[in-house]
């Protein structure tokens, strides 16, 4: 039998700018077909067992040629698969949706286009530029800047499109601005015509440059913007209707586990700012050498220094056939209140979580709490600090139990990375991961650490100045950021 293809718009940002219908095919596909600009957070919501297929096209980068992307459509299909064609923007938006479509059809593929939110008004947008206005522009016009068949790639009517009123929305033209500057002009369009170009969403290097149609193109030149971007002639263009946010403007790259990012994505983007994935830190699952029995004789402490190490803990629980009522003589104690959360969620309440919420701190606390002699366990990480075994050593039985390991993944754009204006670590070892995948911090960027352990060994890898949260949490990272950001 088979399968099936949803043309899905994925808009032009992150999952929130989705539509529900999009999300709920992607979590429900056997496989994905995506484009160049897509967020990273969009891939994150498909099954991760889906099959994912690169086959993007951007200006001056080679391109998955359009037969061979509707060929690997078909052949998905044909293998019975439930397949999502990813599309930045809205797929009949000048994205070839409908020649993809038509390919389907004619193979006798099931399919179906869900529309997205086009870059030619959401690119604008998000820049301030509405791309209509009472009293200033009645209609929009969006024009492509890479037609087929003409000698320049530009379409042979700029005559009319200089006589429409309205706004014009050129999209794939950075390229060819000058000449769409100039044929405008000579078909009679006024110099002094307020004009933009905005790059933005997931563009590598945002930007926003106003200007008149007479001066944008050296405006551009000067500001040295990449492509992708939209074109933007009318009087809109001379509107800036931007957020009034805390952090607009502000761009952040994240560096950490897929819970933690997520969190700092949530209240960064609330704020305003512009987030971006500089580095996925993977937590995996490692074989348990341990027996979990133990613990029903009680008589112990299970210490917990992360969130991800207690949903490891609950996981294996499950695994083993054992539930909550195993663990009724266990004292359990968790670095701070976001792991404690974590065990809450599974359904403990932490008996002890320090004042200070390090390594250090823990295990102080559980010396003034714990009687020598006593069984304590720490579930963490295999790269989990040497400080906490040594301080107890002396006082308990300690026992170190990797339940995961962590590993860098996929590493962001690095023009993206240059253009931060901060990123966040949140582990030591997050810290030599970056360095590793990137070699350096870049010189106008401020890395914002999560805790002094962080600090220290960013300090120890560059010596770069930096920031500390005052919490050792997310919300003590995106403090830092606002405070440092709005001179607090």
């Amino acid at each position: 039998m088979k399968g099936c293809v949803y043309l899905v718009g994925a808009g032009c940002g992150g999952p929130e700018l989705l539509t529900r219908r999009g999300a709920e095919l992607l979590r429900g596909c056997d496989a994905v077909v995506y484009d160049d600009l897509i967020g990273e957070g969009l891939l994150a919501l498909a099954p991760p067992e889906a099959q994912r297929l690169y086959m993007g096209k951007r200006a001056g980068r080679h391109s998955a040629a359009q037969e061979d992307i509707c060929a690997a459509l078909i052949a998905l299909a044909e293998e019975g698969k439930r397949v999502v064609r990813l599309k930045g923007g809205d797929p009949f938006v000048f994205g070839r949706g409908g020649e993809e479509l038509l390919s389907l059809k004619a193979a006798g593929v099931p399919c179906e286009e869900v529309p997205g939110i086009s870059s030619a008004i959401a690119i604008p947008a998000l820049a301030g530029i509405p791309v209509t206005h009472r009293g200033v522009s009645q209609s929009v016009h969006i024009i492509t800047g890479h037609t087929a068949g003409t000698q320049d790639g530009l379409p042979g009517y700029f005559d009319t499109l200089a006589r429409l009123p309205g706004t014009l929305v050129f999209l794939m033209g950075l390229g060819r601005l000058e000449e769409i500057a100039r044929r405008l002009m000579a078909a009679g369009m006024d110099g002094n015509t307020p004009a933009a170009v905005v790059s933005g969403g997931n563009a590598p290097v945002p930007a926003a440059v106003r200007g008149t149609l007479a001066d944008l193109p050296r405006r551009v030149r000067l500001e040295g913007v990449q492509p992708p971007a939209v074109i933007v002639v009318g009087g809109v263009a001379a509107l800036d209707l931007s957020p009034a946010l805390p952090l607009t403007g502000v761009r952040v790259g994240l560096t950490g586990t897929a819970p933690l990012r997520q969190k700092l994505r949530l209240e960064l983007e609330a704020l305003g700012a512009g987030v971006f994935d500089a580095l996925e830190i993977q937590a995996e699952d490692l074989p348990l050498d341990f027996d979990l029995n133990r613990l029903r004789a009680g008589g112990c402490w299970a210490v917990f220094t992360s969130g991800g190490g207690a949903d490891s803990f609950f996981r294996r629980l499950g695994e083993g056939g054992m539930d909550l009522r195993a663990l009724h003589g266990c004292k359990f104690a968790a670095i701070g209140p976001a792991t404690a959360a974590r065990l809450r969620a599974h359904g403990i309440r932490a008996d002890l979580c320090p004042e200070e919420y390090t390594s250090q701190g823990l295990g102080e606390a559980l010396l003034r709490r714990g009687e020598p002699g006593e069984d304590v366990f720490l579930f963490r990480s295999r790269q989990g600090s040497p400080v906490l075994p040594k301080l107890l050593a002396g006082r308990f039985h300690v026992e170190d139990i990797p339940l995961y390991e962590v590993r860098p993944g996929t590493a962001g754009d690095r023009a993206r990375i240059e253009g931060a204006d901060y990123l966040t670590f949140a582990s030591a070892g997050g810290v030599a991961q970056f360095l590793e995948a990137y070699g350096f911090v870049p010189e106008g960027t401020v890395p914002v650490c999560i805790g002094p352990v962080t600090a220290r060994a960013l300090e120890e890898a560059c010596g770069r100045p930096y920031l500390t949260a005052r919490s050792i949490s997310a919300g003590g990272i995106v403090q830092a950021i606002q405070a440092a950001h709005l001179g607090l």
